[in-house]
Formats: structure tokens, C-alpha cells, sequence
């Protein structure tokens, strides 16, 4: 239980920053900048698809090691994820830049910010992307020794600077790009930080070689089950990201204020389920393949904990909304905003059941099942939030992702329980 602890605090505790920075932000910046911060937040994000989903290999491999006790191959599987997120993460930096230049800001509805403020914000996050890359796959070899009291220690670093770094410069400049500056920073600093912690991982093994060198034969290993990672890695975060930068595109930068406040507020409930299933993966893994009978009571437990705790919290929250974001956005709020909180409880709830299956195939070593489904997924959800945001706006944005949500987690459900 100490690990779950140190995860939910890892990922409560910026919340509170959020809580007493994010309605000044507003205040500063007005709801279109703060729209293209929300943005932001989304690709840095978005950054760590970017790892090939090698982080979530890496941590089952390694588990695999320390389970069979063969110690001596694990500074080489770390070395060899090195290196193949950092040329990933270089590709997508390289990728973003392309964009900046050619002008994809220009697909943003704004009126009153600068393209050119836009442009150099796309290019310092093209700086942050090879980062968060690599930085997935040090905090995945420190899932893999259980050492989560060091990551959630710069995980709450990280959630401070990510909301009040920007509120700091907004005191001084409202420009984008140094709003942004924030972010980049503090990504290459935790990356540092990341990889010391996993190189105090490879130090515990009393092992002669600190580091270890790139293999051929642990990178194939390590991409076949990445590869169909990779695959989910990259879609996933499209199909979270899609919604917002879909009502950019054709609402406005300060319609995705609208939506994205109450989005934050209320997915940041599945922190929980983010805690459980960071802890629960590396011994699941570990489980399925010593004892395959006895997995099964393991997981159904944390199952029942998560269901029945969120689907309290869900309720509350489309309780409480009226009664909590007018006072906390004091006189800023879109009366729609509160509509978009109340139908996206009902997706949160499924996104956490869901979020336990997706752990649990990953587990049994069947990552192509949930990337399949997002390629499934991709295009639909695409497709009804073009068709619902153009008829209902953020509520039809909403609607769309609550949709998607159900049926990600009822296919999963159903996948997992079909083949017990």
C-alpha cells in the first residue's frame, strides 16, 4: 500500500496547485491564451507516445529479469530503450519543427494572439518532445523495482512547474512563448533527474557494468511487444487529445477553455486508477507468468476497489459541479462548461474500468488487442466529433468522447473475460 500511496500523492498533490493557479491563469490570460496553454499541455503530453511504448516493455522485461534472476541482462535492456526513444523522441521534435515552420499554428482560430507567438511556442515544445520520450522509459525501469517514492517526488516537481510556471510569467508577460519555456525546462531537467534514478536502479544490482550497451536481440525483444505498444501509444493519445484540438479548429482557442476546464476537473479523478495501475502492472506481469492460476483473484480484487470507489467519485462530481466551478472560476465560467463536466463523468467512470483491463492485457502480453481497438476507435471518434462538435458544440464534444470510452472499455471487458 505504501507504493499506492506514494502514486496517488505523486499525482494529487500538483492538483492542488492547479486548484489556486488555473482561474489566476485565466484572469491573466484570458480565455484564448490560456485555450493555446491547454494546447500545449496536450502535446507535451502527447510526448510520450514517443517512447514506441518501450517504457511499458522495458518495465515488463525487466520484471521478467528480476523474476528469473537473471540480473545480468538489465543494464543492457536499459540501454538499448535509451537509445531507441531518444532517436524516436528526435524524430517527433523533428516532425513539430516541420509543422512550426510551414505554419500549422495557422489551423488555430485565434484572434487576438500573434501567429508568430504560436510558431516559436511549436518549436520549444519540438525541444521538450525528445525528452518526455526518453523520460518514459527511465520512470518505466523504476516501475520495474517498485521505486515509486523517487518518481512521484519529481512527479509533483513536475505538476507544480506545469501549472504555476506558467502563472509566474504571467505576472510579468502574457506571451506564449515564455509560458511555454516553463514546461520545456522542467521536462529536460526531470529527464535528468529520471535517469539518474534508473542508473541508482542498475547500482543496486552489484552488477560490474553501470551501464550497459545497446543489443540488436533486446531491441527486437523489446519492440515486440513495444511495437503493438507503440501503436496504441501513438492513437491513444490522438483519441485524448483529438477532442481539443478539434474545437480549436472549428469553434475557437477559447471554446477549448470552455471544454477543457471541466475536462480537467474531472478526469483528474482517475489519478486513482493511474496510481493502482502503475503498482499492480510490474507484479501482475510477474504473477502471469510464476503462478497463471493465481492471477486472476489478484486482479478481480483491484477491479472491485477501483469500480466501486469510482463510480462514487463520478456520482459526486456531477453532484457538486454546479456548485464548484462558478466559485472557483469567479464570473469566467461558460455556462456550458458545467453540461460538458456532468456528461463526461459517466466516460471517466468507463475510462477506469477500461484503464484496469488495458493494464491487465498489457500484463498477459497481448498489447496488439488494445492497439487494434484504437485503430478501430480512431476514425469513429474522429467522425462523431466532427459531426457533434459542428451541431452541439463543446456538449457534442463531450458526448463523442464519453461514446468512445464506453465502447473502449466494454471490448477490453469483453476480450479479457472471453479469454480467462
Amino acid at each position: 500500500m505504501s507504493h499506492l500511496a506514494w502514486n496517488v500523492g505523486g499525482l494529487a498533490l500538483p492538483l492542488v496547485v492547479a486548484v489556486f493557479t488555473v482561474p489566476l491563469l485565466i484572469e491573466k490570460l484570458g480565455h484564448e491564451r490560456f485555450g493555446l496553454l491547454a494546447l500545449a499541455w496536450g502535446l507535451i503530453g502527447y510526448a510520450g507516445a514517443l517512447d514506441l511504448g518501450i517504457g511499458r516493455a522495458l518495465t515488463q522485461k525487466v520484471s521478467q529479469l528480476r523474476g528469473e534472476t537473471n540480473l545480468a541482462l538489465i543494464p543492457d535492456v536499459l540501454a538499448t530503450a535509451g537509445r531507441m526513444t531518444l532517436m524516436a523522441g528526435l524524430a517527433g521534435g523533428f516532425l513539430i519543427a516541420v509543422l512550426a515552420w510551414t505554419g500549422a499554428g495557422s489551423w488555430i482560430r485565434v484572434e487576438s494572439t500573434p501567429p508568430g507567438e504560436i510558431t516559436n511556442a511549436l518549436l520549444l515544445l519540438a525541444v521538450a518532445l525528445p525528452a518526455q520520450a526518453m523520460t518514459a522509459t527511465y520512470k518505466g525501469m523504476n516501475e520495474a523495482f517498485l521505486r515509486f517514492m523517487g518518481v512521484n517526488l519529481l512527479r509533483v516537481g513536475l505538476g507544480i512547474v506545469n501549472f504555476g510556471g506558467p502563472y509566474v510569467v504571467a505576472l510579468f508577460t502574457p506571451s506564449l512563448p515564455w509560458l511555454v519555456l516553463t514546461l520545456v525546462a522542467s521536462r529536460l531537467l526531470a529527464l535528468l533527474v529520471f535517469r539518474r534514478l534508473a542508473i541508482s536502479c542498475l547500482e543496486s544490482l552489484h552488477h560490474p557494468r553501470r551501464i550497459g550497451s545497446y543489443s540488436p536481440g533486446i531491441a527486437r525483444s523489446l519492440f515486440a511487444f513495444g511495437g503493438w505498444v507503440t501503436v496504441s501509444s501513438i492513437v491513444s493519445p490522438v483519441l485524448v487529445q483529438a477532442d481539443r484540438f478539434v474545437i480549436a479548429s472549428a469553434l475557437s482557442a477559447a471554446a477549448v477553455s470552455a471544454y477543457v476546464l471541466p475536462y480537467e476537473v474531472v478526469v483528474q479523478s482517475l489519478i486513482l486508477v493511474g496510481a493502482v495501475t502503475s503498482v499492480m502492472f510490474p507484479g501482475l506481469s510477474r504473477t502471469i507468468r510464476e503462478k497463471p492460476d493465481q492471477w486472476q483473484p489478484y486482479f478481480r480484487k483491484w477491479l472491485r476497489r477501483v469500480g466501486g470507489l469510482m463510480a462514487l467519485v463520478c456520482i459526486a462530481l456531477a453532484v457538486l459541479l454546479p456548485l464548484l466551478l462558478p466559485p472557483w472560476i469567479q464570473g469566467n465560467l461558460d455556462p456550458a462548461s458545467i453540461k460538458v463536466g456532468q456528461i463526461l463523468c459517466l466516460g471517466v467512470f468507463a475510462n477506469a474500468i477500461g484503464s484496469m483491463f488495458y493494464a491487465l492485457l498489457h500484463a498477459r502480453g497481448r498489447p496488439d488487442i488494445s492497439a487494434r481497438l484504437h485503430l478501430i476507435e480512431l476514425p469513429l471518434f474522429i467522425c462523431a466529433l466532427l459531426l457533434l462538435v459542428d451541431r452541439y458544440g463543446v456538449v457534442g464534444a463531450a458526448w463523442a468522447w464519453v461514446g468512445r470510452m464506453l465502447l473502449d472499455a466494454a471490448a477490453l471487458a469483453c476480450w479479457n473475460v472471453a479469454r480467462r
